[in-house]
């Protein structure tokens, strides 16, 4: 499928998804070659389409599951791991081995597309396609979210309004309960997929008494509503609806929390939800399947793509690949303790992706700004730094060891490393326990893959001994020092007065051995502070508030200055997208 004169040192991301896209297969041969029916695709236009999850769950009820791999990394720096790269360069690498097999991705959020990040639809010739519709709405799912999000809230405000107006015998005639919600807990806010750094605190409500009750307010991205981290981890339609009835967005003056079914607005969310439960059938360059469904950030929720994808593919396929956001400390410690409970899924393999050029930053490099020409030090070999920045490798594979997987190191190759630098990474990720691989993904395709998929194929045919961190049954705060332990390498937990008072509450709430631990966290330390890289020591882990999400089944710990709603940089990549008005192509996505 991949034209063997696209080159990616030469051609941008997007040019090389626009020819690929014309070679496209079908949706409905794709789909028939996947193991998916006529009457079970949803075609939503010409390119993707999705499709009736519950339906082919139902048929193939019975029918074994593939292997299960996860792709995660290291710290995560500005010179980029290449994650989802790598995801899309494995299936297509597991393709050219002919193995039957697809995978599962997260949709990407308005946010990081048009801010600094871009798209995640992979890169080079590691890629999701068709690149537009992937990166720009796709099929609504994540709209969907945010107007059930924001129809909370506007129950919710509206609800207070009318409470403040009118006296119990106008509501009793409304067949409204006075709920007394308490504006200064108010736990919810509203919700919009962009970057907007001027909406994180906002007064709501101003004008006269018709215009809504006033108060403190502002936004979080779509992607960290609780309503995003449901998609992920629900079974099914029952189970959404059940888990949309439980999301609590106050408190009353007495401390009783005020949940959406509360507000009688749990319903009409759902409504929002039922096309949005079912699963994006997208393909890679190579043709390959690939689902694109959820799409919650990891240092901010639970950063997983949907349980539903995963079972799909699993069913479908003989290998099945997904991938969790970030380094392994938040994105596979979440695959592993939470995902992976509420699925009743154990992964075969689990593969940490890393960079010479980001080893390197973690081994002391000089600091990497974007659009400014890389320090020498990233161009010339340097094994010691390299040697150095092993030190985040390692953490990671201890990480993954500790869920007691074998991990496959997968060195993400560019053309300025040396022989003898990845040398020294085979020998230490080898020397620590896990299986190592050289891949050349983007350059090369699948065809660079090779060696990176043998090594994931051994993987799964090792017997592992998976199993959790902790405990449902342990209190919150051993779990919290046991993440913060064991997963970030901390010394220790410390807590604001208002977390730990939290902390007790919860502790003595009956329902908590229900609910994982979802914690908040950098995505660029292992640390709580971003400045920080490498593998720090004999630091605490400050936790300054915790957060509930009842309908997804979490407890949000918050640790450090992270917020909800990222701000848009100076240079953003909405500068460089455009359209050609001839033909209507969207240019300049990466």
């Amino acid at each position: 499928m991949v034209k063997q004169k696209l080159d990616p040192t030469v051609l941008k991301d997007w040019q090389i998804a626009a020819a690929c896209e014309q070679d496209m297969k079908p949706l409905a041969q794709l789909g028939a070659e996947y193991g998916i029916e006529e009457d079970e695709l949803i075609p939503m236009g010409r390119q993707v389409g999705k499709v009736d999850a519950i339906r082919i769950l139902d048929r193939l009820d019975k029918a074994p599951l593939g292997r299960y791999v996860d792709v995660t990394a290291i710290t995560p720096t500005p010179l980029g791991e290449g994650k989802t790269t790598t995801t899309l360069g494995l299936i297509q690498g597991l393709g050219k081995l002919g193995k039957h097999v697809g995978g599962a991705i997260r949709q990407p959020s308005g946010g990081p597309t048009f801010n600094i990040k871009g798209s995640a639809a992979g890169g080079g010739l590691a890629q999701c396609i068709p690149l537009t519709p992937l990166s720009i709405g796709l099929t609504g799912d994540i709209d969907a979210i945010t107007n059930a999000h924001n129809l909370a809230m506007v129950a919710l405000t509206a609800r207070m309004q009318h409470e403040r107006n009118y006296s119990d015998a106008v509501l009793r005639k409304r067949n409204l309960q006075r709920l007394d919600i308490d504006p200064e807990r108010v736990e919810f806010k509203w919700a919009i997929d962009f970057c907007a750094q001027a909406l994180r605190n906002i007064t709501i409500g101003n004008g006269g008494k018709m215009d809504g009750y006033p108060m403190k307010s502002g936004f979080q991205i779509t992607v960290s509503s609780e309503i995003m981290a449901i998609l992920a981890v629900a079974d099914d339609l029952a189970d959404l609806r059940t888990r949309m009835g439980k999301i609590v967005v106050a408190y009353s003056r007495s401390g009783a929390p005020i949940t959406t079914a509360d507000l009688e607005v749990d319903g009409a969310m759902t409504a929002w939800m039922v096309d949005a439960l079912n699963p994006n059938l997208l393909q890679s360059v190579e043709g390959q399947p690939v689902f694109v469904h959820a799409g919650p950030f990891a240092n901010i929720a639970i950063g997983q793509s949907s349980i539903i994808a995963d079972k799909l593919g699993l069913r479908l396929s003989d290998y099945h690949v997904t991938e969790s956001g970030f380094g392994a400390d938040i994105g596979f410690e979440k695959f592993w303790n939470l995902k992976c409970r509420f699925s009743g899924l154990r992964p075969d393999a689990v593969v940490v992706v890393a960079t010479i050029r980001a080893l390197k930053m973690h081994g002391g490099g000089p600091p990497v700004k974007p659009g400014l020409p890389l320090d020498e030090a990233y161009i010339k070999e340097n094994v010691g730094l390299v040697e150095k920045g092993c030190e985040n490798l390692v953490a990671h594979i201890e990480t993954v060891r500790k869920s007691g997987v074998r991990p496959v190191v997968c060195i993400n190759s560019f053309h300025t490393d040396t022989p003898g630098e990845i040398a020294a990474v085979r020998r230490i990720a080898e020397g620590h326990g896990a299986l190592a691989a050289v891949s050349e993904h983007w350059l090369k395709g699948g065809e660079g893959a090779r060696e990176l998929a043998e090594a994931v194929i051994a993987a799964c045919d090792e017997k592992n001994d998976f199993s959790f961190l902790y405990d449902l049954d342990l209190p919150l705060r051993r779990r919290i020092e046991l993440i913060a332990r064991e997963v970030y390498g901390a010394a220790g937990v410390t807590y604001t007065d208002e977390a730990k008072e939290k902390a007790e509450k919860l502790e003595a709430d009956p329902d908590i051995s229900s609910l994982g631990t979802c914690m908040v966290k950098t995505h660029l330390s292992l640390s709580h502070d971003p400045n920080v890289k490498g593998r720090p020591t004999g630091w605490e882990l400050p936790i300054r508030d915790i957060l509930t999400y009842r309908g997804a089944g979490l407890v949000v710990p918050v640790a450090g200055e992270i917020k909800l709603l990222p701000g848009t940089g100076s240079n953003p990549a909405f500068r460089r997208i455009d359209v050609d008005v001839r033909t209507g192509a969207v240019r300049g996505l990466f």
